[in-house]
């Protein structure tokens, strides 16, 4: 398959790149410094550009069979509502271009989960990381309503841990603020996803 992948660059976005690489597919990976690509490999096509812009989302998705995403802000402090704008300019050009499958990574704690969040995971939602989960909040229900084949993969807290393949996925997990996952694992999930569609048009938390 040819994947498009949106934060290709970040800790998640590079496993995501490694591993869809790995298993024999080509990447178009939408990037703003190219320097920040520390994967090489023949299947990988680096499209240099930002999400923000419409253009280069289109470039990006040329002749992809579907999309993953995994967009962040780094300020935390400010929302700076990328996630959001850059997910829709994503969306917009798919439904041009008739390609369906989107897979997202969001955060446990946004939406609906959070009220499955333990006391201390709402505290540091409301507090510590109200700016991105402001725009997370902002777009997910764009998604759902978007029409596309989506899943919105909503992982704990990440570490830079191995990739293990043993951690749990599930809709309604009751998790509290110690809740850990690697970005490794993430990626594999968001990947195996993508082919699967066990999760189409719904939003699983994953966890150890």
């Amino acid at each position: 398959m040819i994947l498009a992948i949106f934060g290709a660059t970040g800790p998640t976005g590079l496993q995501l790149v490694q591993q869809a690489l790995e298993a024999g597919h080509f990447v178009r990976a939408l990037v703003r410094n190219p320097n920040r690509m520390t994967v090489t490999h023949n299947g990988l096509r680096v499209v240099l550009g930002d999400v923000l812009d419409p253009e280069a989302c289109r470039k990006t998705l040329l002749g992809a069979d579907g999309a993953l995403s995994c967009l962040g802000q780094r300020n935390l402090l400010r929302n700076t509502r990328v996630v959001s704008t850059g997910t829709r300019n994503i969306m917009a050009v798919m439904k041009a271009n008739g390609q369906r499958r989107l897979v997202i990574e969001s955060a446990y704690g946004a939406s609906e989960s959070y009220a499955l969040a333990g006391r201390g995971m709402k505290l540091v939602v409301a507090t510590i990381l109200a700016a991105p989960y402001t725009d997370k909040n902002l777009i997910e229900p764009e998604i759902m309503a978007s029409g596309l084949d989506w899943t919105i993969v909503r992982p704990v807290a990440l570490t830079n841990g191995p990739r293990t393949g043993k951690y749990r996925v599930g809709d309604d997990l009751r998790l509290g603020a110690g809740a850990r996952v690697s970005r490794a694992d993430v990626a594999e999930f968001m990947l195996r996803e993508y082919g699967e569609r066990k999760w189409v048009g719904k939003a699983p938390s994953i966890t150890y």
